[in-house]
């Protein structure tokens, strides 16, 4: 079965005054039709970056995509006219609040999809965008089309941004942090929302979050990421009940549980490297426990590993 997306080999660089910097560096996966593929990593690990990226967004001057490719339905998107941004492919932004008008209504923010996209009447649009507020469970959604983003809760405003990216029945769909900044209850809302997302209108997703307790509750398969490099790919069972890489491991282990009592977190050690200056061969050796010599040399090489793949030299030779 081809991929609904698929990135290959992607590198963007990012100029400043004093050096240049890549993140993501070299990046390659796949998204497959009604799949929901998680991304997670410490910030500044590439992840809103790629998403960027998929979108057609990364800022200019500074940034620059300088390798690779980014295929959906078969047409690289770096090299078309025809970016399908907005109908094909949408995107929910991290933080709400900054990305709608506070001067506009929700409803006329959310209307000018419609009337931009397939020139609807503003009447028709705000009837669409009325009725996909329901779905998505905003309460009199007849009124709260005439309310203003500072009337809405936080959980409510993001409920709207996935209104709006949902208007045009994309095939794919992208949340950048979706729930960071909500508290936990309506956190398990919005997640609940977009596995009724994936269900029902069949819509793939990229979850992109750095919370691993976040995407084991709605990720197929989960994509790990360190220092703008992909260390694993895996479904996420088995990445939860036996992780290969060490930075994994580490993520994993340090995710509190009900069924142990400790007095202290597990914690990976050390800080994560600067992207102006990365460290020679594997970029997280210089916090490995299980660095080896050649760790310090060469970038590990992708192996495939139960169905996986990992890039650690700890698999060489394992199959």
């Amino acid at each position: 079965m081809n991929p609904l997306l698929s990135v290959e080999d992607l590198t963007v660089e990012f100029k400043t005054s004093h050096a240049t910097l890549k993140a993501p560096d070299g990046i390659s996966f796949k998204v497959f039709e009604n799949e929901c593929v998680g991304i997670v990593g410490e910030s500044g690990s590439g992840k809103s970056v790629t998403a960027l990226a998929i979108m057609g967004l990364i800022p200019k001057p500074q940034g620059k995509i300088v390798k690779g490719k980014i295929i959906f339905e078969g047409q690289d998107l770096l090299r078309t006219n025809t970016h399908p941004r907005g109908t094909k492919i949408s995107m929910v932004f991290q933080n709400p609040l900054n990305s709608l008008n506070p001067n506009i209504k929700i409803g006329k923010q959310l209307s000018e999809v419609l009337e931009q996209h397939y020139g609807m009447s503003y009447k028709e649009a705000i009837e669409k965008v009325t009725t996909i507020m329901r779905q998505l469970g905003i309460p009199e959604p007849e009124k709260m089309v005439y309310r203003y983003p500072f009337e809405y809760s936080g959980g409510m405003r993001q409920r709207a941004m996935i209104a709006m990216a949902m208007l045009c029945n994309p095939k794919l769909l992208i949340a950048d942090e979706p729930t960071t900044a909500l508290d936990v209850t309506i956190q398990a809302q919005i997640i609940q929302l977009f596995k009724k997302l994936k269900t029902e209108s069949k819509t793939s997703i990229l979850f992109i979050s750095h919370d691993l307790s976040v995407i084991s509750q709605i990720a197929d398969t989960v994509i790990v990421m360190y220092a703008g490099k992909i260390c694993e790919i895996s479904s996420t069972r088995k990445i939860f009940e036996k992780p290969l890489h060490p930075y994994t491991i580490g993520l994993i282990s340090s995710i509190p549980t009900m069924k142990e009592r400790k007095t202290k977190l597990k914690s990976i050690e050390g800080n994560v490297p600067s992207l102006v200056n990365p460290p020679t061969g594997c970029r997280f050796h210089p916090r490995c426990s299980q660095k080896m010599s050649i760790c310090t040399e060469r970038e590990p090489e992708e192996f495939s590993v139960d169905d996986r793949l990992v890039k650690c030299w700890l698999y060489k030779g394992v199959d």
